[in-house]
């Protein structure tokens, strides 16, 4: 069987959404993630000449969700997968979820392996697809952003660290998908707090060039996240002299509660 030419496109929705489109030249539907707004997404997929059959749901909040009963108005037998934990809050959901649920979208080549991430909200998933043929990917919503992470809605600091910790055990090759376009806002503050990490200067300053050109900062990758993401380097001296503790656990909260305040 030949290899599965899949492409990921980031739609923009809102102020800094994007809504990823993952596609295959082999045939002629698409897989949604997160589907926010149904308008970009429905121009998206008569430019493509697509039709949605499945639609990926990581957290229940209206920017990944508003979306879903439009796009089902015009794709009915679209398959909705989303959290369980949080079923009640996306009605839409036909396939209630929990870790280590296994997904095969056989038609695109992937199998994907559900991970609970709580923390932005309690109930929040992340797809992982792992191959022998290409990288990993990791479809995270608002759990780990390039350069930083999601707010705590619901969940606690404890959880959004552990969470973050399994996103990091991760090959360093694999592809981080996420959902919003907060990669220099957030590496604001991450110059902020490690001014001298080499790594990250090079990284803040190709990323400026990307949006000059209206360009998307993502995918990112687990190995860059880990080289560039204070909120992934709790263990780094330096963090844990600044922040006062020698527990990642510690530092992260501190980090957290630093970045909330931060006005850059």
């Amino acid at each position: 069987m030949p290899a599965h030419k899949l492409t990921l496109t980031p739609v923009p929705a809102f102020e800094d959404n994007y809504i990823w489109c993952i596609t295959d030249t082999e045939h002629g539907s698409m897989v949604v993630v997160d589907p926010g707004d149904a308008g970009p997404i429905i121009a998206f997929a008569q430019q493509s000449n697509k039709a949605i059959s499945h639609i990926l749901i990581t957290h229940h909040h209206w920017d990944h969700t508003d979306g879903i009963g439009e796009l089902l108005q015009m794709w009915p037998n679209a398959i909705v997968y989303g959290p369980g934990y949080e079923a009640t809050k996306i009605s839409a959901i036909t396939h209630p979820l929990s870790d280590g649920d296994c997904i095969d979208l056989h038609d695109f080549g992937l199998n994907f392996t559900v991970l609970h991430v709580p923390g932005h909200t309690l109930g929040h998933i992340a797809y992982y697809h792992a191959c022998e043929n290409q990288a990993p990917l990791l479809l995270c919503g608002d759990t780990l952003f390039s350069g930083g992470c999601g707010r705590l809605f619901e969940g606690s600091p404890e959880q959004m660290h552990q969470s973050l910790q399994r996103l990091a055990q991760l090959p360093d090759e694999t592809k981080v998908y996420c959902t919003h376009e907060y990669t220099l806002a957030n590496l604001a503050f991450a110059r902020h707090v490690e001014p001298t990490n080499q790594a990250l200067i090079a990284y803040q300053a190709e990323c400026q060039q990307l949006r000059a050109n209206k360009l998307p900062t993502l995918p990112s990758s687990i190995g860059l996240e880990k080289d560039i993401n204070p909120f992934l380097r709790c263990e780094q001296p330096n963090l844990q002299k600044t922040y006062q503790s020698k527990t990642t656990a510690q530092v992260f909260k501190r980090l957290r509660q630093h970045k909330d305040e931060f006005k850059s």
